[in-house]
């Protein structure tokens, strides 16, 4: 993914903590296997997160911030031998930067882990430095197909790919909204043409007529792109980017009175699309995310507590991709609170996780997928933005 507004609190502050061991916190040589239990064993170890913290997409990385922050809170509470400090790397979602933090991580701060990077764009270019250092990695949120492809062998990531959520929201709109002409839209990023593409590729399979167009989400005026789909007199329009395009493109495209039913994917999984594109224009929108966002009515005990300590400490109910960058964490904790304390250790333990997390089920496969992968449709309805449910069985409202 890649994202606006810093609605969930500002950056946290982070102290920066004394590391007994360099032996223990990357790059340096390791204790017996299972992390050691050495003279210079350590006390605290370093876990990154890297992702958008204030820029304009921000509201989708913040709270899988928070969430990993209160997986490191919960874990210090217990005493445990060896503590975690967590270090925050705004990327504000540019390559370059993450790049830049990656080496910052290793070589100046040496952690042993990383939550992170949030975006698959600044995955593809920040995870090699990752796994040169041979330092740990798990994404809550990027969700490009190809980053599995890399041969990766310290790379994660706890949501299914677009692969994944491309062809599921592509049958939702060929299904439930039985649109045979789709307009589909890209923000020419590494997560929004890859979507777009995947969504493409699955709505002619279903014998719908596909338009096809891309747009600068940076630009302010959309009019190329809209007129196109005003010509095109789509059932449906689809925007593979992020929520800051999306809700520009909403909003031109209501006022030049397109209709048709709009959706996207997980980068639009906030409220800056309604702010965007004003309450009014976005009333109806629908957006599918391999993420299932706590609700107010929710029955399972482990995931109202997580939603309650959440609003507790960050002051906000958890949105998207919160529970992920938790279970992110947790599957560190995991690892070190077995005794793992050495990057390659933590990396082989997360490995083989196998524990039901507040998102999912956390299991990996040897290319660093996460085995769990529905895909869940939301919809905007009166300001706010609601679940409908998994999008095999959803019921489109409205």
């Amino acid at each position: 993914m890649r994202p606006k507004i810093a609605r969930l609190g500002g950056v946290l502050a982070v102290g920066v903590a004394l590391t007994v061991g360099l032996a223990a916190c990357g790059g340096g040589s390791e204790p017996e296997a299972g992390g050691g239990g050495s003279a210079a064993a350590p006390t605290t170890l370093k876990i990154g997160f890297m992702g958008d913290l204030s820029g304009e997409n921000s509201g989708i990385v913040i709270p899988p911030r928070n969430g990993a922050q209160l997986a490191v809170d919960e874990y210090n509470a217990t005493n445990p031998k060896v503590k975690i400090e967590l270090v925050p790397y705004d990327s504000r979602a540019d390559a370059s930067t993450a790049v830049a933090l990656a080496q910052q991580a290793v070589k100046t701060d040496k952690v042993v882990a990383m939550v992170g990077p949030a975006f698959s764009g600044e995955s593809k270019q920040a995870v090699p430095v990752l796994e040169e250092a041979k330092i740990p990695n798990i994404s809550a949120s990027a969700t490009n197909v190809d980053l599995a492809k890399n041969g990766w062998k310290y790379w994660h990531r706890v949501v299914p790919n677009d692969g994944v959520q491309g062809p599921a929201i592509a049958d939702f709109i060929a299904g439930p909204v039985a649109a045979k002409n789709v307009f589909v839209i890209d923000d020419k990023s590494e997560y929004g043409l890859g979507l777009a593409d995947a969504v493409r590729a699955q709505l002619k399979t279903k014998g719908a007529t596909v338009g096809n167009d891309a747009l600068d989400p940076n630009a302010a005026d959309y009019s190329s792109t809209v007129n196109k789909v005003v010509s095109a007199k789509p059932d449906a329009v689809f925007f593979g980017g992020y929520y800051a395009g999306a809700g520009k493109l909403l909003k031109q495209l209501r006022d030049k009175g397109v209709t048709a039913k709009f959706f996207s994917g997980d980068g639009s999984l906030d409220k800056g699309i309604i702010e965007g594109a004003g309450q009014e224009q976005a009333e109806g929108a629908l957006i599918g995310c391999p993420c299932r966002i706590p609700t107010p009515d929710e029955t399972d005990e482990k995931v109202k507590k997580f939603a309650a300590d959440y609003k507790a400490k960050f002051g906000a109910d958890p949105l998207i991709y919160a529970t992920e960058g938790y279970d992110a964490m947790t599957a560190f904790t995991k690892a070190i609170g077995a005794g793992a304390t050495t990057p390659d250790a933590i990396n082989e333990a997360i490995g083989k996780s196998d524990f039901d997390g507040i998102s999912k089920h956390i299991s990996f496969d040897p290319t660093g997928e996460p085995s769990a992968k529905s895909i869940y449709i939301y919809q905007v309805k009166g300001g706010q933005i609601g679940l409908l449910g998994d999008s095999t069985t959803a019921k489109l409202e409205g």
